[in-house]
């Protein structure tokens, strides 16, 4: 027998601000159409005054508690990715595990930006294969509009705000690819591309700081360490690419989410695609995505998942898992 990582919930919380392309035409040199070209996205959400990322980040975990038929006394452990904690310190996970009532395990943050929900996934399947925990929420949450130079058209059109969460358990499997759960992950990074994304702020500075990006050169690399870290969890877990049944990406840009897939030699038909509607939403990105993807009836018990993510240190990775 093989422990696995099986999800056993899923949720998420969207801010009731939506913004769509046609706001910044107001403010910027821009239109609904440029931005949908060079992005795919329509519409984003923003936090409101009640809205911080803790509070969204426990609400999408009450959703992913309440699907799984659990409450927070059944959970051992939580992982929040998040480049947007409230405070540089607490983490943002011990405020969710708080606002839950959760009174005993732990809970920390994972920061890999973009890849921090594949980051965290990997951290809590970890735990639970070696363990230490029997259940896991996994959380990807995010306030990016507090983080945005308003003034600079590159950058502020292509972010959101919003939150996911997976509840993991603990399962035994048969040691096959045919097993429910996290079958494998890769994490990579390379600290000599930091200066493609960053925001210009921190501890050193006395600033919270704006976000900077050399969207050019991000992609560039992006398409390429996708395409090959995907490669390398399929490999790991035993499974080619017609095996897959949907690909839950990374929703930075609809060119990036194509590239990828092509690479990949995976048809856009099993893409699950939300940047329209919710824009880059970084570490909230991809299990908002799935909990959409379930939502709407595209992703089934027992299909095979892909996920992929790359973000600012350069850090990416991928999992692939059997819901």
């Amino acid at each position: 027998m093989t422990l696995r990582a099986v999800v056993r919930g899923v949720g998420h919380y969207l801010p009731s601000r939506v913004v769509e392309n046609a706001e910044f035409e107001a403010t910027l040199d821009t239109s609904d159409e440029w931005i949908r070209a060079r992005s795919g996205i329509e519409r984003r959400h923003f936090a409101t005054e009640d809205d911080t990322t803790s509070s969204m980040a426990t609400a999408a975990a009450r959703s992913a508690l309440e699907d799984a038929g659990l409450g927070p006394d059944d959970i051992d452990a939580i992982v929040l990715a998040t480049s947007t904690a409230d405070l540089t310190f607490p983490s943002a996970a011990t405020m969710v595990q708080d606002k839950l009532g959760m009174t005993r395990g732990f809970a920390f943050d994972v920061q890999a930006v973009c890849a921090g929900f594949v980051y965290a996934l990997a951290n809590a399947n970890a735990l639970i294969v070696s363990g230490q925990a029997k259940r896991v929420i996994v959380i990807g949450a995010e306030t990016f509009s507090k983080i945005m130079d308003w003034t600079d058209r590159s950058t502020c059109v292509l972010f959101g705000d919003g939150a996911g969460a997976l509840v993991l358990e603990a399962q035994d499997g048969a040691g096959t690819k045919a097993d429910r759960g996290i079958l494998a992950t890769d994490l990579n990074s390379d600290g000599r591309h930091r200066d493609l994304l960053y925001v210009d702020g921190g501890v050193s500075t006395g600033t919270s700081g704006y976000l900077r990006m050399q969207g050019n050169q991000v992609f560039r690399h992006a398409v390429e360490k996708l395409a090959a870290t995907a490669q390398t969890a399929m490999e790991r877990a035993g499974v080619t690419a017609d095996e897959v049944d949907w690909i839950v990406p990374h929703q930075a840009n609809i060119r990036i989410i194509q590239g990828t897939a092509k690479k990949m030699g995976i048809g856009m038909d099993k893409v699950v695609v939300t940047v329209q509607d919710h824009g880059n939403t970084s570490a909230a990105s991809i299990p908002l995505a799935i909990s959409v993807g379930r939502k709407n009836g595209q992703i089934k018990d027992g299909d095979l998942l892909v996920t992929e993510a790359i973000g600012g240190g350069l850090a990416w990775g991928s999992v692939v898992l059997r819901w």
